[in-house]
């Protein structure tokens, strides 16, 4: 059985050889230069270039990769895309696959997310078909997380969000004249990123985030994530609070690729829970 993702999960595509999951990379167009997560460039590298006047835009993988990966396997393949709405690549997936004559093999797993969540679907897909379920058996299972997922953006450049038409302007123009931390999440229907709240200090942004996922019922039987730009220390705050909030749960902190960071801008840290 073959798992495909790509590097909006927080695999590299090595890493995803070891475990047999087929990471394609999402690129990066910078002062006209196509790069390519993880293989043309790092975070690090790519923070370091966001300091000037270039605009960086992202591209999915394009119809012609999704289509050679599904067009020439003869096993069942289970796709894990980025949420429908948050990028284009869910549709792009089920085009091609509407297109194939042995569609019935393919399943196409629409996250609702990225980053954290996305990158524990992927290894549960793998972890699952390792076990000997059957691509039915391990869609059923997958999507029942991406019903439980929650993620939470707190940007440190409200722009880069608004270039990528993720939140709407009136979210823009509130975060922006009060000049405080915003605190982001997805609409109920998961296609847009929402103004949550607004707050002075760091420590009381990351606790709106808290309350939330209180109020939502996590607990230790979801997986808590910390993703970071290039704010390690924040990241590593953000984390400490979660610990504390959720002593029972299991928890991660891991770099965002140049993709994410497109989006979130430089500075951003991400927040996320997701169902084990």
């Amino acid at each position: 059985m073959k798992i495909i993702t790509n590097t909006a999960a927080l695999l590299r595509p090595e890493e995803g050889k070891r475990l047999g999951i087929t990471v394609l990379p999402v690129s990066v167009v910078l002062k006209n230069r196509p790069l390519r997560d993880y293989i043309d460039i790092g975070p690090d590298e790519f923070s370091d270039l966001l300091h000037g006047d270039d605009v960086p835009v992202s591209s999915q993988p394009s119809v012609g990769e999704v289509m050679d990966l599904l067009e020439t396997s003869d096993e069942e393949t289970i796709l894990l895309t980025v949420g429908d709405g948050l990028s284009g690549e869910y549709m792009t997936a089920m085009g091609v696959r509407n297109t194939l004559p042995k569609k019935e093999k393919i399943h196409i797993i629409d996250s609702g997310s990225l980053a954290g969540p996305l990158h524990y679907m992927a290894l549960k897909a793998a972890r699952l078909r390792d076990e000997g379920f059957s691509a039915l058996d391990i869609a059923r299972q997958i999507r029942m997380s991406v019903r439980s997922s929650l993620s939470y953006v707190i940007p440190a450049d409200l722009s880069y969000l608004k270039r990528s038409g993720r939140i709407t302007n009136l979210t823009l123009k509130i975060g922006s004249a009060l000049k405080l931390l915003p605190v982001l999440t997805q609409t109920e229907d998961r296609h847009r990123i929402t103004l949550l709240s607004v707050k002075r200090t760091w420590r009381s942004a990351v606790g709106t985030v808290l309350t939330r996922m209180k109020e939502a019922g996590v607990n230790e039987n979801f997986l808590l994530s910390v993703g970071y730009a290039d704010r390690k220390e924040q990241a590593l705050q953000a984390l400490r609070l979660l610990k504390e909030q959720f002593p029972k749960s299991e928890s991660e902190l891991i770099q965002l690729p140049p993709s994410l960071i497109t989006h979130g801008g430089p500075g951003c840290v991400t927040l996320h829970a997701v169902r084990k």
